[in-house]
């Protein structure tokens, strides 16, 4: 029994100690937010040296007015311009964290499904502060943006862009949503064909449409399928994205199959896919193109 009682003594002052570290680090924290792992993220002061591991991320940091405290990103930070010039530390799912420790950073942004909980908690573990970032609705994007204004001191000029984001979504949402639905493939690719679930935010955009996502049940998230699937489902509108600003030649193979409603219809689409695949402010200009092509399949 008096093993017992030591050991209970012994852990009741450590969970004392680690209860009063953490009342401490709180009350301490000038600036905190919640990420999208609903971990509190808490710095003493507003970030002044930021890497963010994801080409979205690092938009969003200068939507939020925070552009001028990034130090590093990843491969294909492309927007806005002033974001080529940042130094690149690789891809976002090889990205070196020896360079990210050199940089020392007082905050690191990182995309959960694009970097991976491995990196993640590495860099935790290596002392380096961590928002975790993985919007799956379009409000998750303003959410976002304020998140990041509030980690780097630049709360009103992130409000004030959220604000206008989330007006302009509500106005889409108005004139769009309530449509007569269309069943939509949204095609990432052709060989592997590829698509999203209804857990993408791709899924939230076509709902905001009037659309309805042809595989919004399937699994993994961005999930392989066959021909005849597509058959099976027979969606009534096809919308390609590919890899760039042109309309991928890939899109046309679909007149192979005439039997299909969509190629029936002449219903196959292209929206360039950093207006619909990146988590930013510009999905907007996405949606108004998916929008648009989705009323002239309904029509």
């Amino acid at each position: 029994m008096t093993g017992n009682r030591v050991q209970k003594r012994v852990l009741g002052g450590v969970l004392a100690v680690w209860c009063v570290a953490i009342f401490v680090q709180a009350a301490r924290a000038e600036v905190q937010v919640t990420d999208f792992r609903g971990e509190t993220v808490a710095l003493e002061k507003p970030a002044e040296r930021i890497v963010a591991l994801a080409p979205h991320i690092v938009e969003n940091a200068y939507s939020a007015g925070a552009g001028d405290k990034l130090v590093a990103a990843v491969n294909y930070s492309d927007y806005p311009p002033a974001a080529k010039k940042l130094p690149q530390l690789g891809g976002y799912k090889a990205v070196s964290v020896e360079a990210i420790v050199a940089l020392k950073p007082d905050l690191v942004l990182a995309w959960r499904s694009g970097n991976g909980d491995t990196l993640i908690r590495q860099l935790e573990r290596l002392g380096l502060t961590v928002y975790v970032d993985e919007p799956r609705t379009l409000e998750d994007v303003a959410r976002s943006v304020e998140a990041i204004g509030v980690l780097a001191g630049t709360e009103g000029e992130a409000k004030e862009a959220a604000r206008a984001f989330t007006g302009r979504l509500e106005a889409l949402r108005g004139q769009y949503s309530d449509r007569t639905p269309v069943t939509v493939l949204y095609q990432v690719w052709n060989q592997p064909l590829q698509t999203l679930n209804g857990e993408h935010l791709v899924s939230d955009v076509i709902r905001l449409c009037g659309g309805r996502n042809a595989y919004a049940d399937a699994e993994p998230i961005a999930p392989k399928i066959n021909m005849e699937s597509v058959l099976e489902r027979d969606p009534q509108a096809i919308v390609a994205s590919g890899m760039g600003n042109e309309r991928p030649d890939w899109l046309d193979d679909w007149k192979e199959w005439p039997g299909l409603s969509a190629v029936e219809e002449d219903h196959l689409f292209f929206v360039p896919p950093d207006l619909i695949q990146r988590h930013t402010f510009r999905i907007l200009d996405g949606a108004e193109l998916l929008c648009g092509h989705l009323s002239a399949a309904r029509d």
